[in-house]
């Protein structure tokens, strides 16, 4: 089959799903179904496969989940080979320069000792002297000129050497940044916590966590379109952006939930900053950017745990749930940590 036919078979495959699925035929859902009908990305044809075996509805929030964990990291590991490639070849370039400017070397090497040996020998004339000489300066003239060849290339290989790596830095960083909201994605967040906690338990510097929900958003995405959505999780990760600093890291863990992780805080001094964020959005006001009509007010819940030293990250990360649905559950708008009564009454009340 001809190349372009496969890719429109893929494309019709691809709306045949999504028209299964009462998915939205928007140019960003058809490039995730897209991806898993052709089967060339790993990670979308083991979760998407799944999904639709198991007829899973696939709302909003889901397939701007996976958007975020699947088609980024693909998109960034196919631009990191190419760029790797693109190295790869550079150097090959150069050492192939190397190699043949050591051959050109060891000519010239073998003239010089050629010639040091007919310049010492008896009965020369002066015709074959000159002739030497005049050779001797030809070879030295080229040699030359290779040499000036050699440092231009070697030079313009380096520049190549130096985009390349610069572009390799910046895929790397884009792959550990949400393109939404342009703060932490899931997997630089995960690898941010496997550092603190390691840290934690060497010199057992406090270390905190924060889960963070958008209320109501689904009342948003619903009310306003996604477009609005995207706009408040925009909002939401400005906010978290301007009250995390230094060694902290704020990211978004997945659909409306954001995460951030506080190095050096304990966790009286993280509910403040838990606090802090939870005002700066609430005095935000959500615009519509086409009329200037206000919108409404966001709000976001937020649990709040502390590390133990030795304690697996899932157990931290299931006393931050439990705060954040404690919080959500007492009128949302609010910040509850891991030794606030109100979890012990939830927990209570459960049982």
């Amino acid at each position: 089959m001809q190349k372009p036919d496969r890719e429109q078979g893929i494309a019709k495959t691809a709306l045949a799903l999504m028209s299964e699925c009462g998915v939205p035929a928007t140019p960003e859902n058809f490039e995730l179904f897209y991806a898993y009908a052709s089967g060339e990305t790993p990670a979308v044809s083991k979760v998407m496969g799944s999904l639709i075996a198991g007829r899973q509805a696939f709302t909003p929030e889901l397939l701007s989940d996976l958007r975020l964990r699947c088609l980024s990291s693909a998109r960034a590991a196919r631009a990191m080979d190419s760029l790797g490639t693109g190295i790869n070849e550079v150097m090959n370039g150069v050492l192939s320069k190397l190699e043949a400017a050591g051959r050109d070397t060891a000519q010239y090497q073998n003239t010089l000792s050629a010639a040091s040996g007919a310049l010492g020998a008896d009965g020369r004339s002066p015709e074959d002297l000159c002739k030497l000489v005049n050779g001797l300066l030809a070879a030295t003239r080229d040699m030359e000129e290779r040499t000036k060849s050699l440092e231009g290339e070697l030079q313009r290989s380096s520049e190549q050497v130096h985009d390349l790596r610069s572009k390799l830095d910046n895929v790397r960083k884009e792959s550990l940044t949400d393109p939404l909201t342009n703060i932490a994605t899931r997997k630089e967040f995960d690898d941010a916590v496997r550092t603190a906690m390691a840290q934690c338990a060497e010199t057992a510097e406090p270390v905190t966590l924060l889960l963070c929900d958008i209320d109501h958003f689904k009342k948003f995405n619903d009310s306003w379109g996604h477009q609005t959505g995207d706009q408040v999780l925009r909002l939401v990760a400005s906010c978290l952006a301007e009250n995390v600093k230094g060694r902290d890291t704020a990211a978004r863990y997945g659909g409306e939930e954001f995460a951030v992780l506080l190095r050096g805080t304990g966790l009286d001094a993280a509910t403040r900053v838990a606090d802090q964020i939870r005002q700066t959005v609430e005095t935000k006001k959500l615009v519509k950017k086409s009329t200037g009509d206000v919108l409404g007010t966001i709000t976001i819940s937020i649990g709040v745990s502390e590390f133990a030293p030795g304690e697996a990250v899932e157990d931290v990360i299931r006393r931050a749930d439990a705060c954040l649905y404690g919080a959500k559950q007492n009128g949302r708008n609010l910040v509850i940590n891991q030794n606030d009564t109100r979890i012990a009454a939830l927990d209570n009340a459960a049982a």
